[in-house]
């Protein structure tokens, strides 16, 4: 029996990128899953493609900083699909900057979006999944929780909080059978690498670019979203029942290395 067989699939961020892939992961394995983004054609293109590979797929434009949209996307899942058992919140943004550069506008936007945004969707969540018996819930956060690169202020801040946010409401809910994870990827191919990029190519094309970002993780290259959706799919799945409160690094090696080497 598929391991997601009877199961409702929230992705929040689920038409792009590590959203998409998980997405499509859960479904795979049997998920009748539910997928938003703040972008009704994205939201249409996504689910096209789900469904043109056989996948039980339905989707809503709703901003994950709303706390309204929230309500009506879960609201949306429990009729459409009887509930919701696994929540993956995939939205997010990246901005460049200092605490000095970095505008007002642009902090509450980094972090509404990475942040309140998980904050929103859990509320209206957590709810469904206690009439269910219990659930899963992952995060996808960044290894910039746990050490950050220059001109990143709030997108670190922002993730860091994640990580935070995941360790609090796995205490609040294990009793209530509810599991709580992270998942913390390096650079992964999605289009917000893509939009990176772009920004900072120079005179290179943004091939070259992220090929020059891939060379900084040990394992010589950036993840495809695939190889983090299978880390999302197994915490939020049965094989992960006693793993709550975690943090996993999907991170090519990245995180093991220190900035130092011997002589040749």
């Amino acid at each position: 029996m598929a391991e997601f067989s009877g199961k409702v699939a929230l992705v929040a961020g689920g038409a792009l990128g590590i959203g998409l892939a998980a997405a499509r992961r859960l479904a795979q394995d049997g998920a009748a899953v539910v997928i938003c983004s703040d972008r009704e054609d994205q939201v249409e293109q996504a689910m096209d493609g789900l469904r043109a590979e056989g996948l039980e797929a339905r989707g809503t434009r709703a901003d994950v900083t709303s706390s309204s949209d929230m309500m009506k996307l879960v609201a949306f899942a429990a009729e459409t699909c009887g509930g919701v058992d696994v929540l993956v919140n995939s939205a997010g943004v990246q901005r460049y900057g200092t605490v000095v550069e970095t505008g007002e506008d642009v902090w509450d936007e980094v972090l509404s979006v990475n942040l309140k945004g998980i904050y929103l969707s859990c509320k209206h969540a957590i709810p469904e999944m206690r009439k269910r018996g219990g659930g899963a819930i992952v995060n996808v956060s960044s290894v910039q929780a746990f050490a950050s690169q220059k001109g990143v202020a709030a997108y670190t801040a922002s993730k860091g909080g994640v990580n935070a946010l995941t360790r609090a409401m796995a205490l609040d809910h294990a009793e209530e059978g509810i599991r709580v994870n992270a998942v913390c990827p390096a650079s992964v191919d999605t289009p917000m690498l893509r939009w990176s990029a772009n920004l900072f190519k120079g005179d290179k094309t943004a091939e070259e670019t992220v090929e020059g970002w891939g060379k900084m993780h040990p394992m010589g290259r950036v993840a495809m979203p695939e190889e983090v959706a299978e880390v999302i799919a197994f915490l939020a799945g049965p094989r992960a029942s006693f793993v709550t409160g975690s943090e996993y690094k999907v991170d090519g090696g990245m995180l093991a290395a220190l900035g130092v080497s011997l002589p040749e």
